[in-house]
C-alpha cells in the first residue's frame, strides 16, 4: 500500500486529504534516487524504462559530468562576452575618413559594396569601420603627413580698423563735446536724489506705482487697415506717431486720439516711426522732425507740414526693422539685416558709419541720454554698447538664449533693459559690466521695452502675448498687466511726462492707457 492510499483508522471512514507535492529544480535528481532505492530493495528496473535510458530519451547523469558541463558553457559565454566587448573597443580605437567618397573608396578597395540599400553615409562608415576592426588596425589607420608650421607664418590676431571719412572724425568730436556736459549734470542730479531721505523716496516710489496701478484704457483706435507695428510719443507728449504694414504712418493727437496727418512714402511694412528730441518744442515744423523706415530698406524723413519726405536715405538693400534719433537730433542710427548698424547726419543725409560686429541681423537700437553710448541688439541673442567717441565695443551683453529683440537705456544711465525671444527680459548694470536681475516677463517673446523718461519710477515692456506688463523700476516687481488686445502687442511707449502709455498691435489697433 502507497503513502497516498493509506486512510484513518480511528474509526472514521472519511479518507485524509492527500498532500500536494511541490518539486523545485531538476526532476532528474528525484528520479535518480527512485531508481537507486529500487536497486537497494531488489526491484529491478522495468525494461521499457531502461529502453528509454539507453535510446538516450530519458537523460540520467551523473552530476559531476553535468557540473562540469555547465561550468564549460558559462566559461564560453563568458569569452563570448569578452571578445564582442574588445571588438567593440578596437572598433572605436579605429580611424576611418569622414569623407564619404574615401569611404566607398576604401570598401571597394576591401571587395565590399560601396553602398546598401537604405545606407547613409554615416551607417557605412560604420560599416568600414567593424570591417577594418575585423581587418586589423594595420589596415585603416592612414598615413598622415604632418608639415611643421613655422612660428612665423602663424596668423596674428590683430584688431582691425577700417579708416573711417573726415565727417565722422568731427561727428566723433562732435559728440564728446555734447556727452560730457550732460553727464556731468546727470551726475550732478544723482547726487542731489541721494541727499534726499530714503523715507521720502520710498512715498515718490508708492505714490507713482499707486498711479500705475489705476491705468485703464482711455482709449482704443483702429489705426490701420493693416497692423500697427509701431508707435512713439512726441517729445511734449502732444502726438503719436503710428508706423503699420500698409507702408503708412500717422499723426494721432493726444488724448483725442484723433487722425492729424497721414505720411505716405514707404512701398513696404513700416518697422519704425520715431520723433526727432526736440520735434514740437524748439523745432521749425518745416524741418526734419520724424524719421521711419520699412522692410524694403528704405529710411525716410518728414517734416510736419508735407505728407511726402522732405529727403530719403540711401537703400540699405536689406531690411531695416528700427531707427532712433541720438539725443543731440543730429544724428541717426539705423539697423539692418545685413548684421550691421548705421549712424547717418540728419542735415546732409551723408553715411558716417557703417559698424559691423555682429553675425546676425541687427534688430534694435538705444542710444544712452548722454549720448556717448550707443546699444544695439540682433537676432544673435547678443547686444552690444558702443562708444561713440572712439568707435569701440565696450560691453557685450550676452545671456537670452535666443534673439534681442529690444534693447533700451534708463534713465539713470547705468541700466539698460534688453528683452528677448526667450520671453525674458534682462537688466544689465554698465557699471558692473554684467546682468543684474532677469524677468521672466511674458509668456511669448519680448517685443518692446521702454523705460519712463526722466524719472526711475517704472518700465513698460510688450509681448507676443498679447499683453503688455508694467514693471517697478527699482525693484522690477509687476504692477500692472495691460490687456486689451486681441493680437500680439508689436510696440509700447510712454510720454515724456509720464502721464500715458501707448501699445500698438497687431489687431490694428493702437491703445491709449492713463489714469482717469
Amino acid at each position: 500500500m502507497s503513502e497516498q492510499d493509506i486512510v484513518d483508522t480511528d474509526g472514521s471512514d472519511e479518507p485524509v486529504a492527500k498532500k500536494q507535492r511541490i518539486h523545485y529544480g531538476s526532476l532528474e535528481e528525484i528520479e535518480r534516487q527512485r531508481l537507486k532505492r529500487l536497486e537497494e530493495i531488489g526491484v529491478t528496473i522495468p525494461p521499457e524504462i531502461q529502453a528509454g535510458i539507453d535510446a538516450g530519451n530519458i537523460h540520467i547523469s551523473n552530476s559531476e559530468a553535468m557540473e562540469a558541463s555547465f561550468q564549460e558553457s558559462l566559461a564560453k559565454h563568458k569569452q563570448e562576452l569578452l571578445d564582442v566587448f574588445e571588438s567593440r573597443k578596437k572598433a572605436r580605437s579605429v580611424v576611418v575618413p569622414t569623407d564619404d567618397s574615401q569611404v566607398k573608396a576604401k570598401l571597394r578597395e576591401f571587395g565590399e559594396p560601396i553602398c546598401l540599400f537604405g545606407e547613409g553615409p554615416a551607417d557605412r562608415r560604420e560599416r568600414l569601420r567593424r570591417l577594418c576592426a575585423e581587418l586589423g588596425e594595420q589596415t585603416v589607420r592612414p598615413q598622415v603627413e604632418y608639415t611643421p608650421v613655422a612660428a612665423h607664418d602663424l596668423p596674428e590676431d590683430k584688431v582691425w580698423y577700417h579708416e573711417g571719412p573726415y565727417e565722422l572724425e568731427v561727428a566723433r568730436y562732435r559728440i564728446a563735446q555734447y556727452s560730457i556736459p550732460r553727464a556731468v549734470e546727470r551726475l550732478a542730479r544723482a547726487k542731489e536724489a541721494r541727499l534726499v531721505p530714503s523715507s521720502e523716496r520710498a512715498a515718490q516710489n508708492q505714490e507713482a506705482h499707486k498711479a500705475v496701478r489705476g491705468l485703464t484704457n482711455l482709449s482704443s483706435q483702429v489705426g490701420d487697415n493693416r497692423p500697427v507695428s509701431f508707435c512713439q510719443f512726441s517729445a511734449d507728449s502732444s502726438l503719436l506717431a503710428t508706423g503699420s504694414w500698409s507702408g503708412l504712418c500717422k499723426l494721432w493727437t493726444i488724448p483725442d486720439c484723433e487722425e492729424k496727418m497721414v505720411l505716405r512714402g514707404h512701398q513696404d511694412r513700416v518697422g519704425a516711426v520715431v520723433f526727432h528730441p526736440r520735434a514740437t518744442i524748439d523745432l521749425s515744423p518745416t524741418a526734419v522732425n520724424l524719421a521711419s523706415c520699412a522692410s524694403d530698406g528704405s529710411v525716410c524723413l518728414w517734416s510736419l507740414e508735407s505728407d511726402t519726405p522732405v529727403a530719403e536715405l540711401e537703400n540699405h538693400g536689406e531690411r531695416v526693422p528700427r531707427v532712433a534719433f541720438h539725443p543731440s537730433g543730429d544724428y541717426l542710427g539705423s539697423t539692418c539685416f545685413d548684421c550691421s548698424w548705421r549712424l547717418w547726419d540728419v542735415e546732409t543725409q551723408q553715411e558716417l558709419l557703417f559698424q559691423e560686429g555682429h553675425s546676425k541681423a541687427v534688430y534694435d537700437i538705444s542710444f544712452h541720454a548722454d549720448g556717448s553710448l550707443c546699444a544695439s541688439s540682433a537676432l544673435d541673442g547678443c547686444a552690444r554698447l558702443w562708444d561713440l567717441r572712439t568707435g569701440k565695443c565696450i560691453l557685450l551683453m550676452d545671456g537670452h538664449l535666443k534673439g534681442v529683440l529690444a534693447v533700451q537705456f534708463s534713465s539713470n544711465g547705468f541700466h539698460v533693459a534688453t528683452g528677448g525671444d526667450d520671453n525674458v527680459v534682462k537688466i544689465w548694470d554698465i557699471r558692473q559690466r554684467k546682468p543684474v536681475y532677469t524677468i521672466a516677463a511674458h509668456n511669448n517673446l519680448v517685443s518692446s521695452v521702454q523705460f519712463q523718461r526722466n524719472k526711475e519710477h517704472f518700465m513698460v515692456t510688450g509681448s507676443y502675448d498679447n499683453t503688455a506688463k508694467v514693471w517697478s523700476h527699482p525693484g522690477w516687481m509687476p504692477l500692472k498687466t495691460l490687456a486689451g488686445h486681441v493680437g500680439k502687442v508689436m510696440s509700447v511707449d510712454i510720454s515724456t511726462d509720464g502721464q500715458f502709455i501707448a501699445t500698438s498691435s497687431y489687431d490694428r489697433t493702437f491703445k491709449l492707457w492713463g489714469t482717469e
